[in-house]
């Protein structure tokens, strides 16, 4: 941004919901710079406009905020960079606040708080084509005169819907002033949105009709729950479903790179490390981002269409009884595709505190990574009958499986509440917004945006502790006449056997140990892992399963592969998942409370299984 570091600074501000992201995009296109504040996670958003004076402005999105007294994070964040105290930021030159034309009760209070700050300032009278659908009229001249500062409306999502605003921009640059000064007594902004809307502005309804003929339905106690629970189902389905050929795709064309590098190097470390180290780690990162984008998608649409937040009013209390809020469900939902992407859209939650606890315990639904391990043990080890002559028993163990995590989930958050040092409650404060339809260009932009943050963020991370794996995995070398697998010898095979004594209460034993080391980089690598711990040759994961599959029955108890079916419920075997809660957090007391907190959860969870079924004559 050193092109803009003279440029007069523009702070973006007002509302969620009140279309300013939109507006951002529309003013800056393409040339946009996210990345975090300093010390904390929220993101910094900042973007170059050019008018057609040949002016440069720098505009910074603020987080959306409803008041100045802070209630969140990002609230004080919003409320330090417009008063010009927040460590390492410039203050701003001009106040930008956006305010949307549908529900002016709400914004315009926001918008006298601003301007009570002193700052040069201009409202962008956002929404106003859909202002005018519902009958909405707004003195312009009126409204201006009222709030003392320039009022100019604004269409985000219509292409050149921002035209006049930038004009307006660039002719204040010469002479900025401040609002018109206010008497002091006047503190009450309540009464004065009701003076401004009685004299500027008329309104038929209060809401639109089609609002209120929608949350009929969709905040209904039962039809409402109903109708949530098939939207996550969809949502659930098409994370996992449509990313499938995708991650498939990408997994194919990792493997095949690895193959051509592998092929036009001599055999050596360096082959090794290229192959097996960083492309097979960076293939490990990007192949999460389809289901990334997905996700998101779907997240970013329901959040513009207005009904995110209804179904997080819908879920509050039911959330709120575990230790939760009612935005922590989406988040959750996603976890059971993959925790990564699950952890990342816990952005939504505004509180901390909710928000840290949904991090910490979103690693207990179960993933998508888990199935290779839960499949190969199951029919490894449970009968494939019918149970009333209806079950499945194979499913009901894998559904019991899914709901241990739940409970444990649920459980966790609770204690985590009852723990904590502010009991205070934290009720759950929404706006309901209109419902509308996504602007094409304001989902690809976000998509692109969260994309990138994913790659850059956690892709560092998981690269360097991938090849770090590899060191372990690769060194030292087998010994001539080696009658036992390479791994066995190297550093990884040697911690197996120390681990052994650590696990033998688990009824682990060392070839077990040493696939929970390669595991840590995806749990479905376990697999592998052990078949490759066993000596045998797969190409791929389902013929690793089918091998196994006799060579576990025979050498394994029922107490065993119980105990490490119960270890996969609660163990953080996935790098990716601790190096985003890392991110997330920006915390590494978090991430080391979450490693420990569910490693300590498996291991006592595995040793109750292991010594139980053995008690009972299965070991």
């Amino acid at each position: 941004m050193s092109a803009v570091t003279n440029a007069l600074r523009i702070a973006l501000v007002g509302n969620p919901n009140s279309g300013k992201t939109a507006l951002f995009n529309q003013l800056t296109g393409s040339r946009q710079k996210v990345a975090n504040y300093t010390g904390v996670t929220v993101e910094r958003k900042e973007g170059r406009l050019r008018a057609p004076s040949g002016r440069e402005f720098a505009v910074l999105d603020l987080p959306g905020a409803y008041s100045l007294q802070p209630a969140s994070l990002d609230e004080a964040i919003t409320r330090d960079l417009c008063r010009g105290f927040y460590p390492g930021e410039a203050a701003p030159d001009v106040l930008l606040c956006v305010i949307d034309a549908t529900n002016l009760r709400l914004h315009l209070r926001f918008a006298l708080e601003l301007r009570e700050l002193g700052k040069p300032m201009i409202v962008a009278l956002n929404m106003v084509d859909a202002a005018e659908r519902r009958g909405i009229k707004i003195d312009v001249p009126a409204l201006e005169q009222a709030l003392g500062v320039p009022v100019v409306e604004t269409v985000a999502v219509r292409r050149n819907g921002a035209a006049k605003l930038v004009e307006r921009l660039d002719a204040m640059v010469p002479h900025l002033q401040a609002p018109v000064a206010v008497p002091a007594a006047e503190t009450d902004y309540h009464a004065q949105v009701r003076d401004i809307l009685g004299s500027a502005v008329s309104m038929p309804t209060r809401t639109a009709k089609i609002d209120d003929a929608l949350d009929r339905w969709l905040l209904h106690p039962v039809f409402g729950l109903l109708t949530l629970a098939v939207v996550m189902f969809l949502i659930f389905q098409a994370v996992y479903a449509w990313a499938t050929p995708v991650m498939d795709l990408i997994e194919a064309g990792t493997g095949a790179l690895g193959e051509w590098v592998g092929g036009a190097l001599p055999e050596g470390p360096l082959n090794s490390l290229l192959t097996d180290g960083i492309i097979a780690g960076v293939g490990g990162v990007i192949i999460f981002l389809p289901q990334i984008l997905i996700l998101f998608a779907f997240i970013l649409a329901l959040e513009e269409s207005g009904y995110l937040p209804r179904a997080a009013f819908l879920l509050d209390r039911m959330m709120a009884a575990a230790g939760l809020s009612g935005r922590s469900f989406i988040p959750l939902l996603s976890s059971f595709a993959c925790a990564v992407p699950g952890i990342m859209s816990t952005r939504s939650i505004q509180d901390p505190r909710d928000r840290l606890a949904t991090i910490l315990v979103a690693p207990l639904m179960t993933c998508s990574a888990r199935l290779p391990v839960y499949a190969l043990l199951i029919g490894a080890f449970i009968p494939q009958k019918q149970i009333w002559g209806v079950f499945n028993q194979q499913g009901l163990v894998l559904f019991g499986l899914y709901a241990a995590g739940i409970l444990s989930a649920l459980l966790m958050s609770w204690t985590m509440k009852k723990w904590r040092r502010d009991k205070s409650e934290h009720p759950l404060m929404l706006e309901l917004p209109s419902y509308r339809i996504p602007h094409p260009r304001d989902l690809a932009v976000g998509l692109y945006e969260r994309g990138m943050i994913f790659l850059k963020r956690v892709g560092g991370i998981i690269l360097a502790l991938t090849i770090l794996l590899w060191v372990l995995l690769s060194f030292p070398g087998a010994p001539e006449n080696a009658t036992m697998p390479a791994i066995d010898y190297s550093f990884a095979g040697r911690i197996g056997h120390a681990m052994a004594v650590f696990f033998a209460p688990l009824g682990f034993n060392w070839q077990i140990c040493i696939a929970l080391i390669p595991g840590l980089a995806a749990r479905e690598v376990a697999v592998a892992s052990l078949a490759t711990v066993y000596a045998l040759s797969a190409a791929d994961d389902d013929a690793a399963s089918q091998a196994l599959t006799p060579l576990i029955s025979d050498g394994w108890s029922l107490a065993t592969a119980l105990s490490l079916l119960v270890w996969y419920i609660y163990a953080p075997m996935c790098i990716s998942t601790l190096a985003t809660i890392k991110r997330e957090t920006n915390s590494w007391r978090q991430m080391g409370f979450a490693t420990f907190y569910l490693f300590a959860a498996a291991y006592i969870a595995s040793l109750i299984t292991y010594q139980v079924t053995v008690a009972l004559g299965g070991g």
